[in-house]
């Protein structure tokens, strides 16, 4: 049956804005989570905390998570939240309001009908945000109005009347904007007022613990490596991780793929494409793509880079708006990672061969007024080898090929250039290239082309004096570099005079942006002049490195001259003065060195002879390996040198003197011979004839060698000795006697000698007198390999009185026995002590207690016990004294 029209119920008329559009009712419903949503408590706290304030900002990049945190937490409140989507925003002022007053009336804020829907799409009437105002305030619970997309209210007229009424509603109403940019309110007075609580994009961002807790409910689990990783491509970006973990899940190797994924291959890639970029102007959309080629960027290198002067305005505006470009301060800026990616492989898709163009105009601004890092991975990026050869030449910043710290950056930067094109520049950095890389013919060839095109007149008129002038100086330490690896003093000092000329004439700065320069330009040149065996001038190139400052650039130069050094005091008989600086160029117990750095061999090659005057021969060759292994393959004649006569002489003590013959018989190739390498390297060769019963060998191999080398007279004596003529040995031993720059590694061996002398005359009390004096003077020292040396005759007079006295303990066991303290030989430190260590040792030299040492460095006994262990392993000691007494033996208290 019909129901009659009039007795039809009337439908309700649906409420329309100022247009007369209805409402569109998902302008005011709070949106779904999604399934894989991950609850973060820091930030709902933070929510939470933030009512104590009017307002509160929640401002972050395109899917930073702003939309989902603040749904979330207006979900899980106790009481209605008024919620409004500002879509309409950009329709007018009447319908901005019209829907803001609808979600309050939704929200449950009943309205007085005063308060009117506004009449006029363009306009509101300012009597009715008056009246709203005062509503708010009587409200008997404070209205939580929730504003989301507010970067869509790009008038000025809306911002100010919405600052109006929250400002006189008072604590009737709290103003939660969820926007990507800053909105147009006066946000410095509500800061300085204490009105307001931000939530930015930093903040928004994932912790590890959070993006752990994410990949998992998407059934993924990374080692934190990865997870690090990730977090770090990512910067923490909500929606790129849960599009990265939605991609991970339909592959059959997650975490490769999570490690190895090409973001313009992904949804990412549409995401910021659609979301960021095209959301810009054409002029914004250029500047971004042009310095996608760029790890960081300042406006100028901007505009560089586009041609325009607008950079600095259109940075600003994107870093506002939370666009992916980051504020590193001091006006420069960076891209965020994935966007990155994602903008340069969509320049070289949409403008094929301009990237290679933008690097080379990057490499030409940062040449002039940025990093040379920077300059020369864009110099080679645009495959412009020309420019930077000449910008690492001209940087004066060749030497950082050698120095250790940026060696492997720099050798796999340059590793695409080829031989051409030619020039002086390029030439210098293949010849450093190569060296480095111990192919020094070829290294070599390509330094002596450089060296052959700068002495052309025609050179200097073409390039730019200062650029010029840092060229010859960087080939001078090359030359230097050649010079110490041909063994041609020379030559280095040559380079070094080429070197002293041409510093006026480069820019200060760059002289004190690279300290590593002149420190290994010395370096070289001291090793060449130990070489010669001019250890005085040796002496004063090298100590002027190690003395000239701790710079991070210099660690490895300064190393290699305290190696240098250490082997001068080991060739004058210093053994203790020789491991000490051979102990401090081989450890990084100083806050200088650089875990970059490599080891010297040369120190290990020091400590290891030091070994061998002690008698202890297995550490001698483990130190002998260690120094192969650190030193550079390099024909550097010092080292190779060294590395022949302490392999000989451990071969000796092994008693194999044919063995040591050979080893003392390898040429060592070099331009000039060096007296002290060949004068112990006959030493060897005569010792192991003397060994083997060939006394008159020996004499006749030392015999040419005898005026300048102490032992060389010290050999042929005790040679002479065993062929039964004391007076030439005596004669040979007078020689000596005079010099007073020896020290005990030869005076001990004197000592013996003449002691062996003196039995032969029956001079019964000068013997044991000249014994006593050699078991005073290597005491010290712990010189025993002398004593093993000395032959049969030197035993019973150990065991007498007082000469045992001077023998126990070190040279031979002592009361308690081989297995008691007196009776353990000691080892030398190989790994230093750290500064705290030797705070500990200091404390316990003062006979203080583990609890007074604890509580006057103000740490644990624990931290003090496992300071202690740690020392009493380096000093190879199980106890309180022997530390303290070993440390100082070694200088080290």
């Amino acid at each position: 049956m019909a129901i009659p029209d009039e007795h039809r119920p009337t439908p309700p008329v649906p409420r329309t804005d100022p247009r007369g559009d209805p409402f569109l009712r998902t302008q005011f419903a709070v949106p779904a989570l999604p399934v894989t949503f991950l609850r973060r408590d820091r930030l709902l706290k933070h929510l939470d905390e933030a009512l104590a304030t009017p307002l509160t900002v929640v401002h972050g990049a395109a899917g930073a998570g702003k939309t989902f945190l603040a749904a979330d937490w207006a979900s899980a409140r106790d009481r209605p939240i008024a919620w409004l989507t500002a879509r309409a925003a950009d329709q007018g002022h009447g319908v901005f309001w019209a829907y803001l007053l609808e979600a309050l009336r939704l929200a449950g804020l009943p309205l007085p009908p005063d308060i009117e829907f506004p009449t006029e799409a363009g306009r509101v009437d300012d009597g009715l945000l008056l009246r709203l105002a005062a509503r708010l305030e009587t409200a008997d619970v404070p209205v939580v109005l929730v504003i989301d997309e507010y970067d869509r209210v790009t008038d000025p007229e809306i911002t100010d009347q919405l600052g109006f009424v929250l400002t006189q509603a008072g604590r009737g109403l709290h103003l939660v904007l969820v926007t990507r940019t800053e909105p147009l309110l006066p946000l410095h007075r509500y800061r300085a007022a204490g009105a307001i609580t931000e939530i930015r994009n930093a903040e928004l961002a994932f912790t590890p613990d959070e993006a752990a807790d994410l990949l998992a409910m998407h059934g993924l689990r990374l080692p934190a490596a990865d997870l690090g990783a990730l977090l770090e491509r990512t910067r923490g970006w909500a929606a790129g991780l849960r599009l990265c973990a939605l991609a991970a899940g339909e592959e059959t190797d997650p975490r490769t793929y999570l490690k190895e994924f090409e973001a313009d291959r992904t949804t990412i890639a549409d995401f910021l494409l659609t979301e960021v970029l095209k959301r810009q102007r054409a002029e914004t959309q250029d500047l971004l793509l042009r310095t996608s080629i760029l790890e960081r960027f300042c406006p100028d290198l901007a505009d560089a880079l586009t041609g325009r002067t607008d950079a600095g305005l259109i940075l600003a505006q994107l870093h506002h708006e939370n666009a992916f470009v980051e504020y590193l301060g001091h006006g420069w800026f960076r891209l965020h990672p994935l966007f990155g990616e994602i903008l340069r492989a969509h320049l070289r898709m949409s403008r094929p061969g301009l990237e290679t163009a933008l690097h080379r105009r990057a490499a030409q601004w940062l040449r002039r007024s940025g990093s040379l890092a920077e300059t020369l991975g864009h110099a080679a990026a645009a495959n412009d080898w020309q420019a930077a050869a000449d910008a690492l030449v001209g940087d004066l910043a060749i030497g950082e090929i050698f120095t250790g710290l940026h060696s492997d950056e720099l050798s796999e930067l340059f590793s695409g250039m080829s031989a051409d094109p030619a020039s002086p520049a390029t030439d210098l950095v293949c010849a450093a290239r190569e060296i480095s890389r111990c192919d020094v013919e070829r290294g070599l060839s390509r330094l002596e082309r450089a060296a052959q095109a700068l002495a052309r007149p025609s050179v200097s008129s073409v390039d730019d004096a200062a650029d010029m002038a840092a060229t010859r100086l960087s080939c001078a330490l090359l030359e230097a570099l050649a010079a110490r690896l041909t063994g041609s003093p020379g030559r280095a000092e040559r380079a070094a005079a080429v070197a002293v000329r041409l510093q006026p004439e480069v820019p200060e700065r760059l002289l004190e942006a690279h300290p590593e320069l002149f420190a290994l330009l010395h370096t070289y040149l001291g090793s060449a002049r130990l070489w010669a065996g001019r250890f005085g001038e040796a002496q004063a190139a090298l100590s002027t490195v190690v003395d000239a400052g701790r710079a991070a650039s210099t660690a490895q130069p300064r190393k290699e001259c305290l190696g240098h050094l250490a082997l001068i005091d080991y060739l004058k008989g210093f053994p203790a003065r020789a491991e000490r600086k051979a102990l401090t160029a081989v450890t990084a117990a100083d806050s200088w060195e650089s875990p970059q750095v490599p080891e010297p061999g040369l120190a290990s090659l020091v400590l290891a002879a030091v070994a061998v005057d002690r008698d202890e021969l297995d550490r001698a060759e483990a130190l002998l390996d260690a120094a192969a292994g650190a030193r550079r393959s390099w024909p550097d004649p010092v080292a190779r040198a060294g590395q022949s006569i302490v392999t000989g002489r451990v071969l000796l003590a092994r008693g194999d003197p044919h063995a040591a013959l050979e080893a003392a018989d390898r040429v060592v190739p070099a331009d000039v011979a060096s007296p002290w390498a060949e004068a112990h390297t006959a030493s060897v060769a005569a010792a192991a004839h003397l060994a083997e019963g060939r006394p008159d060998k020996a004499v006749k191999l030392l015999e040419e060698l005898l005026e300048d080398e102490p032992v060389c007279l010290v050999g042929a004596a005790r040679a002479e000795l065993a062929a039964g003529r004391t007076g030439a040995a005596a004669e040979l031993l007078d020689r000596l006697s005079p010099r007073g720059d020896v020290g005990p590694a030869i005076t001990v061996r004197v000592a013996l000698v003449r002691a062996q002398m003196a039995e032969g005359t029956g001079d019964l009390t000068g013997q044991r007198r000249l014994v006593a004096q050699a078991l005073r003077e290597a005491r010290r020292d712990r010189l025993r390999r002398p004593f093993r040396e000395a032959g049969p005759w030197l035993a019973p007079l150990l065991h007498t009185v007082p000469l045992r006295a001077l023998a126990e303990g070190w040279l031979m066991p002592g009361p308690q026995g081989p297995g008691g303290p007196q009776g353990s030989e000691e080892l030398p430190v190989i790994e230093g002590l750290s500064a705290r260590e030797r705070d500990v040792l200091r404390r316990l030299a003062q006979m203080m207690s583990t609890e007074e040492i604890a509580a006057d460095l103000y740490v644990s006994v624990n931290t003090v016990k496992t300071h202690l262990k740690s020392a009493y392993r380096k000093l190879s000691v199980n106890r309180r004294h022997d530390a303290v007494h070993r440390a100082r033996d070694l200088g080290l208290l």
